[in-house]
């Protein structure tokens, strides 16, 4: 599909010519928990949508006081340039410093989030903020864009609420009362921002750097199209990493990506599928990673293939708790709800407190920032943590820290990310784990709203006692949007989707796959009585 170039000009058409209906719900700007996103031909993620959404946060940052610059970057996606060259528009127009890369140069997420952490921390007046244009992983034909805080991380939903209910006043008046002004002007009013340098300057101050040099280890990147190729191409050039970056392709296209497990194009390395370009020749290697379009997740490969999220999430943990001897023993380890069980049992074992959230980064953002989380991971690849002094480093996901993570545990330890885990395996049990999509009717989505604890009355799941069911995260007492319940040798979540007409079951088993089997067909079973 993507082969054929006339398919891209329709959706840059589409960007431009289209015009959203607000009377139709779908139509509307929506945020959900990484921002608002859609596609040009579905009347989703068109110019207006992004012309009051940039109105909106420039309105919003009026009223909060926030008066620094802000940082505004995007990814790679083909309708990510002209939503960036509109947002920007909108934002000069409003009088605000904005900071762009030299030459218009693509920004990785967690760079965004590390220059509005520098500026705040150095600056005794004003607050910078950030924008990102993104869908993150989601394929060629998707748009996305998010506001981030002045905290650094993705802005919560009171913030984000305030920001959809303004964008969407615009929007209703057909986008005729948002400040704008032509891009040649914008672009001479914006200050040239220098992500990339700034980032790998401070990369000493989180990551054992000396310890991956002298180690001599073989390192491949695989920007997989995205923000995290000058990254990896500066850090090739003169740090002493031994990184060869396999793939210097940006093509808004994606064409040189294998399809995912759908068939879809899908820029997911947390996805064996997607993966198999860097899969094919990751015997060149000592380790290799890859990162998604926007370098927020990433994916870890050695010789035992394409590292499970869960696992390498809680590999980092026990590593970390190990080799950050700064780190006070009063922070906390951030997962969230559905993340791996396995992290619990560390974190114990390690004499530390966990803090469980519901799905979403957003949810560490705080904790790292304040310096009450020394660690935020979520089950899709998502994670970042403080700094070898306990400073918070990025409050957005960073998937090219945790590469260079990766990296720094075989320096140190001189076990492959999979052999650690092995080891961890010995220690606390070998968990299987599935998530599930299950048909779900509109009334049966809005049902999950008002479960409670009290909705559970089995006293046993799949032949264990059930110990725990939470409606609310146990670290933030925030709803979960669902539920979970937990026994001594497993657990399932249950939440609905936001956008389909399905619910989604997450379940864990530390006894086998039988086991786990068991746990969903129950879990399922409940469900339909109380839904």
């Amino acid at each position: 599909m993507y082969e054929d170039t006339g398919v891209i000009q329709n959706l840059l058409d589409a960007f431009y010519t289209v015009k959203p209906d607000a009377s139709i719900a779908a139509q509307r700007v929506a945020f959900g928990t990484s921002g608002h996103r859609g596609s040009a031909l579905k009347s989703t993620f068109n110019e207006w949508h992004i012309l009051s959404i940039a109105q909106a946060v420039a309105d919003y940052r009026t009223q909060a006081n926030i008066s620094g610059p802000l940082f505004l970057g995007q990814d790679t996606h083909v309708l990510s340039q002209p939503a960036w060259e509109t947002a920007l528009q909108v934002l000069a127009a409003n009088n605000i410093d904005v900071r762009i890369a030299a030459g218009s140069e693509v920004t990785a997420t967690p760079l965004v989030s590390r220059a509005i952490l520098r500026f705040n921390a150095s600056e005794p007046a004003g607050f910078a903020d950030g924008i990102i244009i993104t869908p993150s992983h989601n394929p060629p034909e998707d748009g996305g864009i998010k506001y981030n805080t002045p905290n650094g991380g993705p802005a919560e939903s009171d913030v984000t609420g305030w920001i959809e209910c303004r964008a969407n006043e615009y929007l209703q008046n057909a986008c005729v009362d948002v400040k704008r002004i032509p891009l040649d002007d914008a672009l001479r009013q914006a200050q040239e921002y220098d992500y990339v340098g700034r980032y790998i300057a401070g990369l000493e101050q989180v990551i054992n750097l000396e310890a991956i040099r002298t180690s001599g280890l073989k390192l491949g990147a695989d920007p997989m199209g995205g923000t995290a190729l000058p990254v990896w191409q500066a850090l090739a050039k003169g740090n002493g990493l031994n990184i060869k970056v396999v793939n210097e392709i940006l093509d808004p296209a994606f064409a040189f990506m294998p399809p995912d497990h759908d068939g879809r194009i899908r820029m997911d390395c947390s996805s064996t599928a997607a993966m198999a370009n860097l899969l094919t020749i990751r015997d060149r290697f000592d380790i290799a990673f890859g990162n998604d379009p926007d370098a927020d997740r990433h994916g870890i490969v050695d010789s035992a293939g394409l590292m499970n999220p869960n696992h390498f999430l809680c590999v980092c943990v026990d590593y970390l708790l190990t080799h950050r001897p700064q780190w006070s023993a009063t922070l906390k380890i951030g997962k969230t709800l559905v993340t791996s069980s396995m992290m619990d049992r560390i974190v114990q074992a390690n004499g530390r407190d966990l803090y469980e959230v519901p799905v979403g980064f957003k949810w560490f953002v705080s904790g790292l920032f304040n310096g009450e989380l020394a660690f935020g991971g979520e089950e899709s690849a998502g994670a970042s943590f403080l700094t070898l002094d306990g400073k918070p480093w990025s409050t957005d996901k960073d998937g090219i820290l945790l590469c260079l993570l990766a990296v720094e545990i075989m320096a140190v330890t001189g076990l492959k990310p999979s052999e650690y885990y092995a080891k961890l395996v010995q220690q606390h049990g070998n968990p299987v784990y599935r998530r599930i999509d299950a048909p779900a009717t509109p009334d049966q989505k809005a049902a999950f709203k008002k479960l409670t604890a009290a909705s559970i009355t089995a006293s046993q799941l799949a032949g264990y006692d059930i110990i725990a069911v939470h409606t609310e995260a146990p670290g933030n007492g925030a709803s979960i949007g669902g539920i979970k319940v937990s026994t001594a040798q497993g657990w399932f979540a249950a939440r609905p989707s936001g956008t389909e007409d399905i619910y989604k079951i997450y379940a864990e088993s530390f006894v086998d796959g039988k086991h786990l089997q068991q746990l969903i067909d129950e879990a399922q079973s409940l469900l339909s009585r109380v839904l």
